[in-house]
């Protein structure tokens, strides 16, 4: 006989499938009865877990965050060329199968400047990114080297959200060497 499903588990059901649909399908044209059917887990339980979709889209963004950053940190802990360790990684998640752009820029883009909870994830999020650039140019870099290098990650993400593939990644990266001095 199974066990019971425990909350964590109905939770980790509830984001996967909020994951998948809200990615490949947009945050507005997902409801949460889709979500309930999606992942097995009841509508009232799903309710009580999330008790509205703001706050079932906010922790979906939470989870992306935690682990889009860290993939990005392991990709470029201990890389010759840390900067262009970053443009590496952009390459093969810009080649991914279901690549749909980035999820932050996607969620803002649908819902703007409502609800708060999400917004403070999407900010939260490119705050976090541009604190990891600046740690990969360092002090004695370029003043605002970090920044241009934000907006040729945000800008090779969405070009590649229209056309995906490694192309974008790999011209940034040729623009981040010409921005640091290097050929």
């Amino acid at each position: 006989m199974d066990s019971p499903v425990t909350d964590d588990e109905a939770r980790t059901r509830l984001l996967d499938a909020a994951e998948a649909l809200f990615y490949a399908d947009g945050i507005q044209a997902v409801g949460m009865d889709r979500i309930r059917a999606e992942s097995g887990v009841a509508l009232k339980r799903l309710y009580r877990i999330f008790p509205a979709k703001e706050a079932l889209v906010t922790a979906y963004l939470e989870r992306r965050d935690q682990r889009w950053m860290a993939g990005l940190r392991e990709a470029v802990a201990g890389a010759p060329e840390p900067v262009t360790a970053v443009f590496d990684w952009l390459a093969t998640w810009f080649a991914e199968p279901g690549f749909r752009g980035c999820a932050f820029q996607n969620a803002y883009g649908e819902l703007g400047a409502g609800p708060a909870g999400v917004l403070d994830v999407v900010h939260r999020h490119k705050a976090e990114l541009r604190d990891l650039l600046a740690g990969l140019v360092g002090p004695d870099g370029p003043p605002g080297l970090a920044d241009q290098l934000l907006i040729l990650v945000e800008g090779a993400t969405a070009v590649a959200s229209l056309d995906p593939g490694p192309a974008p990644a790999h011209r940034a990266a040729e623009a981040a060497r010409t921005l640091r001095g290097h050929p």
